[in-house]
């Protein structure tokens, strides 16, 4: 684990705000000078807190689109049947997210299809693969209340921020 200090968890709110930025507005937002800022930011970046830049897509601009939220149950729960599960999803676009649970499921999946047509199509097609699937609850997702915000650093920062 990488020691920060508060100039660090600055950097990391903006960025997680902001994504892509100039190495002036950055330092011009925590306070530094664009040297020591860069310098930070690619310190950051090597220890691996960084993982990525990335645009929000506005998907209602691109055409209709559906979200489903699909709560998975395996039938076999070894070691085996958990990666067969995992390895198979990585194939499905569509497929935006995947979580192990602990509890009554083992996973929720985050799909973004087209329409619910696209969205049965990839079940079927999961389902026929014979990944281990033994049962399945689908939840279509009717409107956004919060969701994609920044993560809660301040929980780790220690100002409750």
């Amino acid at each position: 684990m990488i020691k920060l200090d508060a100039r660090d968890f600055d950097i990391l709110r903006v960025l997680a705000r902001e994504g892509r930025i100039s190495k002036s507005v950055l330092a011009e937002k925590i306070g530094l000078s664009p040297t020591p800022a860069w310098e930070r930011l690619k310190k950051l970046e090597k220890a691996g807190l960084i993982e990525g830049y990335r645009a929000e897509i506005n998907l209602r601009k691109l055409g209709p689109s559906v979200t489903v939220f699909v709560a998975a149950e395996l039938a076999d729960h070894t070691q085996a049947s958990f990666r067969t599960f995992e390895a198979s999803l990585q194939a499905h676009e569509e497929i935006v997210a995947c979580w192990a649970l602990g509890g009554g499921f083992d996973y929720l999946l985050q799909i973004v299809t087209r329409d619910i047509d696209a969205y049965q199509r990839l079940i079927d097609t999961l389902l026929d693969a014979r990944i281990g699937i033994a049962r399945y609850f689908t939840y279509i997702v009717t409107k956004q209340v919060k969701g994609g915000g920044p993560p809660p650093l301040g929980l780790f920062a220690g100002d409750g921020d």
